[in-house]
């Protein structure tokens, strides 16, 4: 894809890469998922369940089948790396009746992806109150290890912390080239996952909102591209 990766070996050579959080190593996966292998949990984030259904009250139409979707793509990320544990960081649903619109076969497949694991939810502003019938535990946020996950990062430079609540995205000009994908963005101390679920928009990186969370030096991108995932350099980047 416009140059963003060396000679191929394989079509899985760049599924995931890692990425050093306070010197513990995590996986960010092409998905948008975050594998820890040290803790075997993988964390998503911003599934924003049943947006299509809450767009539709609402008279704009989206195709209803946003939350099969994101389930069966987070089903294949369950299916790769095995974790004992998934942490969902917030805005799971995309709004606070969405556990009632869920229909029951993508209920049964959250059932099935639960099953002989450990579930948590953290809350979010789209979701401060989870159903129960979704299952798992929930939590406002949760510290393992020394690195506290929450859905919306702390205001100011603060370290060892994973958040979501910005849907992330970085727009890339190269080659003559330019097009805009969701990322993930860190810098060693605190990192912001990309929104895994189906119809997420995302903030440019270089939006305002960043620079609390940043400064204007010390980022790193990991940028989705359709065939893997790849740190971009920052001077690549461009605003909307």
């Amino acid at each position: 894809m416009y140059g963003l990766k060396p000679e191929r070996y394989d079509a899985g050579d760049f599924n995931d890469h890692p990425v050093s959080l306070c010197g513990k190593t995590f996986h960010a996966c092409v998905s948008g998922a975050l594998y820890w292998p040290a803790e075997r949990a993988l964390i998503v984030s911003d599934l924003h369940l049943e947006k299509g259904s809450s767009f539709a009250r609402r008279g704009q139409l989206l195709p209803p089948y946003d939350t099969k979707a994101t389930l069966l793509r987070l089903a294949e990320a369950i299916d790769r790396w095995q974790p004992e544990t998934v942490v969902a960081l917030g805005d799971s649903l995309h709004d606070g009746n969405g556990a009632d619109r869920i229909g029951a076969e993508d209920y049964d497949t959250l059932r099935m992806l639960q099953d002989e694991r450990e579930w948590i939810w953290v809350t979010g502003n789209h979701d401060p109150v989870i159903s129960k019938r979704l299952g798992g535990h929930v939590v406002p946020a949760i510290s393992v290890e020394g690195i506290t996950f929450r859905h919306e990062p702390s205001s100011g430079r603060v370290s060892h912390e994973i958040g979501g609540h910005y849907h992330p995205a970085a727009k890339v000009s190269m080659h003559g080239h330019t097009f805009r994908r969701p990322c993930f963005v860190g810098n060693g101390l605190r990192l912001v996952m990309p929104a895994f679920g189906t119809f997420c928009g995302g903030l440019n990186v270089l939006d305002e909102a960043f620079e609390p969370l940043f400064g204007n030096d010390g980022m790193a991108i990991w940028l989705m591209g359709q065939e893997g995932l790849y740190p971009i350099a920052t001077r690549l980047l461009r605003e909307d």
